[in-house]
């Protein structure tokens, strides 16, 4: 069964505008035309599902484009996306540890505080 392009977007909660600019770039393969009407298979909204997935986790479209491609090139940009949100997720880590102490610490200048010191410290070795 295929989708019209509004069907498409209302499944997949994205706009009409959105995936005809990812069909331009290359990032969605061209649908079947009825009547001049892009018609879509559902395998679409995977791929959709799939493109919403690499922009949140802060691929470029060139690098989503890369990773349609090429095997060799694909592993060289994945293994660098992977090092790239580990140290965010390294990051939002440390910020939540700050942010829990703040709540607790009775300290004014919180770099003042022997406890958030301490962990800072551990931060340097860790990164």
């Amino acid at each position: 069964m295929r989708m019209t392009i509004g069907q498409l977007a209302e499944l997949t909660d994205v706009p009409a505008s959105a995936i005809r600019f990812w069909e331009r770039h290359g990032l969605l393969p061209a649908p079947e035309r009825r009547s001049g009407q892009r018609r879509y298979p559902p395998q679409a909204a995977e791929r959709i599902v799939l493109l919403r997935k690499f922009q949140q986790a802060g691929l470029t479209l060139a690098e989503v484009r890369e990773f349609q491609q090429d095997q060799p090139q694909r592993q060289a940009m994945i293994r660098a996306k992977v090092a790239e949100i580990e140290q965010r997720m390294r990051d939002l880590d440390h910020a939540h540890q700050l942010l829990t102490h703040a709540l607790q610490c009775s300290k004014t200048d919180i770099v003042t505080c022997p406890t958030f010191r301490d962990q800072m410290a551990t931060w340097s070795h860790s990164d």
